[in-house]
């Protein structure tokens, strides 16, 4: 297992009464990719600064390698940040913008030449040297700006949505260009996103933020197949989320129906949230369904058709190679490994406080 790189142990920030980080511990492994995930306003970005060193926690402190940090400036951490603002300097041209850290260390003219040109070949730039930064698009100014920040050869990279400010196509070709850096280089990636799909591409790791608390840490897969709970289903890509009662171990009952799923340990008639993928949703004839339901929306999607149908007062978000088309009477089948069980949170606090690393 590779070591812990950076390690935040109880960290709380407030700015007045706002509470944006509440006793947040949290580690990360060295050539780790790991993604601060969740909605504006949920700490992901102050919990990066804080690791940078733009900020200060009230308390609570930041390991890197084991060394305190906590109190560093940020040029004296082993570390490089890349923002969706390129903040290259503009009257610069591309070399002078890359060399610019390098000057600052007093590293020799051939050294720093060097890797300049290492560096542009790296994010598939070579001899833009003389470029001046308006002259290139988004994608290659981002790209400039993930050129300078690893030419200083950082242990950790941190990167705040830098791919906020492209277009989609731009986005996912750059997707693809991270990870291929993050394994040539070797560095640590911290990436920040809103973005689900960004998330569930890059990362290694996931961790799933909302107000201030961390909701699930995991694989892609294993947010995605297994939630915690209903923030973090509901967050990350679409889910129907159905209040149901658990009769007992492996039966699970809403909609007026009961359905056998996999999930024991809940006890006996409790309150549940019951969690369903779309494509996990089955329509056959009405006949072979537990419940049935009407279509009453459908778009083609390239991939597959999304519906919606209305069944037992629920509608359901269905996502299916097979068509149906509005107004066909269909039923609903669900296999019981694809039902996911969730505690229902005993009040709104509890609902956005997270589990224990």
């Amino acid at each position: 297992m590779s070591t812990k790189l950076i390690d935040l142990q109880h960290i709380s920030k407030s700015y007045g009464n706002n509470i944006v980080l509440d006793d947040m511990n949290l580690y990360i492994r060295e050539n780790e990719f790991l993604t601060l995930l969740g909605p504006s306003g949920c700490g992901k970005t102050t919990t990066l600064r804080i690791i940078g060193g733009f900020e200060n926690p009230d308390s609570g402190c930041v390991l890197f390698n084991g060394q305190d940090i906590t109190n560093l400036p940020p040029n004296k951490r082993q570390l490089n940040t890349v923002f969706q603002k390129y903040a290259l300097f503009t009257h610069m041209t591309i070399e002078e913008n890359i060399a610019f850290g390098l000057k600052i260390k007093g590293k020799s003219a051939q050294y720093i030449k060097d890797k300049i040109k290492y560096a542009l070949k790296l994010v598939n730039l070579d001899g833009y040297e003389k470029r001046m930064p308006d002259s290139l698009s988004g994608g290659q100014q981002q790209r400039i700006a993930i050129a300078r920040a690893i030419v200083n050869e950082p242990k950790l990279l941190l990167l705040d949505e830098p791919l906020g400010a492209l277009e989609l196509k731009l986005r996912q070709d750059m997707q693809y260009e991270l990870i291929r850096l993050k394994n040539e280089l070797g560095i640590t990636f911290i990436y920040v996103t809103h973005d689900q799909e960004e998330a569930l591409t890059m990362s290694d790791t996931i961790v799933v933020m909302n107000q201030g608390y961390i909701q699930q840490i995991g694989t892609p897969e294993d947010i995605y197949n297994e939630p915690e709970n209903a923030f973090v289903a509901d967050f990350i890509g679409d889910s129907n989320i159905i209040d149901g009662i658990m009769i007992r171990d492996e039966l699970v009952s809403f909609l007026g129906a009961k359905f056998p799923c996999v999930d024991k340990g809940f006890g006996e008639n409790k309150p549940v949230d019951v969690v369903i993928r779309p494509e996990d949703v089955c329509l056959v004839a009405p006949e072979n369904g537990v419940i049935q339901g009407e279509v009453t929306h459908l778009i083609f999607k390239g991939v597959h058709y999304e519906m919606e149908v209305m069944a037992n007062g629920f509608e359901w978000l269905v996502h299916s190679t097979m068509m149906f088309p509005v107004g066909a009477k269909v039923g609903i089948k669900i296999d019981p490994f694809n039902i996911q069980i969730m505690n229902k949170p005993a009040s709104e606090d509890e609902e956005a406080v997270g589990v224990e690393e």
